[in-house]
């Protein structure tokens, strides 16, 4: 069966949505490069993986159903932060922001009755509610332990170990 123009238009778009998640975060990780928080810019340079797998998962899923993805020109992110609560507040909403373009995706799966798009979406839903969990999780860290030099050396160690996973097969 072929893909739907309207779910197709939707999933190609979130394709450049999610390069543009790897271009943001990496605005972030070198922020905080430039700080020296080494810890926080190892989170941000997985989160720059993570969201460069999501793309190549529905890259591979339009191929898979016979369908090329156009590749659009990606937005320069604008982000100036003048602490380092920012970057963390502007992730978080930014993952809200993707929950909801990943919700319009399913919206048009569901409304044509496009279970097997909907069952690849039903993965993208979970993993857009742990990422907006690891958002606020790392504001409310920051918030608790980061005002003072040592609370912020603890979390930038903490964060410093968090290692990257591949996603090696379509979520289905």
């Amino acid at each position: 069966m072929a893909l739907d123009a309207t779910v197709t238009s939707a999933l190609n778009n979130q394709i450049n949505k999610e390069l543009y998640s790897a271009y943001l975060y990496l605005t972030f990780a070198d922020y905080y490069e430039e700080r020296g928080l080494k810890g926080y810019a190892n989170w941000y340079m997985i989160q720059v993986q993570e969201e460069t797998d999501h793309a190549m998962i529905l890259r591979r899923y339009l191929l898979d159903n016979d369908f090329t993805p156009t590749m659009e020109a990606i937005d320069k992110p604008d982000k100036v932060f003048q602490n380092d609560l920012e970057p963390l507040e502007a992730g978080y909403e930014h993952e809200q922001y993707v929950t909801s373009l990943i919700n319009d995706c399913y919206a048009a799966a569901y409304a044509i009755h496009d279970f097997r798009t909907m069952q690849l979406l039903d993965w993208f839903v979970k993993e857009q509610g742990e990422e907006e969990t690891n958002a606020k999780d790392l504001i409310s860290d920051y918030k608790l332990f980061g005002s003072t030099p040592q609370g912020l050396f603890d979390l930038d160690n903490k964060y410093q170990a968090r290692v990257y996973t591949a996603q090696t097969t379509l979520p289905m």
